[in-house]
This record gives C-alpha cells, structure tokens and sequence, in this order.
C-alpha cells in the first residue's frame, strides 16, 4: 500500500550531526519540509556517492525550506565513525539518523527484512508530515540529488497553487495546468 498522502507516524531516533548525537522524531518533520533518504549501509560503496550528492546540493534544500535526513540500519555511533573517516561523508552537514531497531526502515516499508537493511528510499515530506512523493531504487541504482530539487519545487508549487498541477518535465516558471471538464481528451 503506498505511503503518499500518509501522515508520518510517531517515532524517535538517535542521530548524528554536525559532532553531536541528537535525538530526531516526527516533530522535526513539522513545519517545513523534508527528504529522507534511506540507504542500506555505511562503510559501503553507492551509499557514499549518494550522501556526498546530496550535501553537494545542501545549499539549495536550505534555499527552498528543505531539511534533509539520511537513514541507515547502522547505529549513530557508526554514523560518526563514518563521518570521521570517509571523505566524501565528511562533508556532511545534515543530519544522519541511526535505525539498529529497523522501526524507521519497517514504518517507512522499505527494510529487506532478510538482510537487516534498508533499501534505497526517498520521501518527500510536506510540512505538515505528510508524504508527498516516495521513491525506492534497487541497491545497485544510486540516486540524483537535483532530481530531487525539482520535485520540491513542483510540490511546494501544487501545495502553494490549490487547483493547478505539474505535468511532465515542469520546471521552475512553466505553464502549470488547471484540470477541469474542458481539458478532457485535449492534452
């Protein structure tokens, strides 16, 4: 069953960020808007990549009112080792969530159950902890950070213009659509 238009659930979480741990829960997810990134495993190979990507374009998010979480089936602690010893990892400012206990990889529906880890999710959160957009990947398919960017901005535009859509290809400044009877069959 699909998780878009859900409403995250309760839960809270050890973290690592910027040289402290922290403790993350649905709240964090309220009030503005947010990736999570769920990846299978620290120490690896695709996952790094990934991650680096997405700082690359930490800047933007922040621009667009965007906080970005990572999530692993490691622990926090291996977060920090990760972070101390990967370059590409030490580059991260956001925050790096641990999921020993799989609750976040099981409610967010994308644990392999018989490898303990998580697949390579994706979910864009609107600010009022709902689901607006999920994305799962096989383990050998990395991810594009700047993909991600447009799908915000078609989401906060639909959230910001209630009757218009996306179509295909939107970008930033195209022409929108406003379904109604007058459209059927014409596009």
């Amino acid at each position: 069953m699909s998780l878009v238009g859900k409403k995250v659930q309760p839960f809270r979480a050890q973290a690592y960020h910027n040289g402290e741990f922290i403790e993350v829960t649905e709240q964090d997810f309220m009030g503005k808007w947010s990736i999570v990134c769920f990846y299978p495993a620290d120490f690896t190979f695709v996952c790094p990549t990934e991650l680096e990507d997405l700082q690359d374009h930490y800047a933007t998010f922040k621009e667009l009112g965007v906080e970005v979480y990572s999530v692993s089936t490691d622990t926090h602690f291996t977060h920090k080792a990760w972070h101390d010893t990967s370059p590409a990892i030490s580059k991260i400012e956001y925050i790096m969530i641990g999921d020993p206990s799989h609750q976040l990889s099981r409610m967010f529906d994308v644990l392999d159950e018989e490898q303990g880890l998580a697949q390579r999710g994706t979910f864009l959160i609107d600010p009022d902890g709902v689901i607006q957009a999920v994305e799962i990947n096989a383990d050998g398919i990395g991810r594009k950070a700047s993909t991600l960017i447009d799908k915000i901005k078609a989401a906060q535009y639909v959230r910001n213009h209630p009757g218009e859509v996306c179509p295909a290809k939107w970008q930033e400044g195209g022409e929108t659509l406003k379904p109604s009877l007058d459209l059927v069959g014409k596009i």
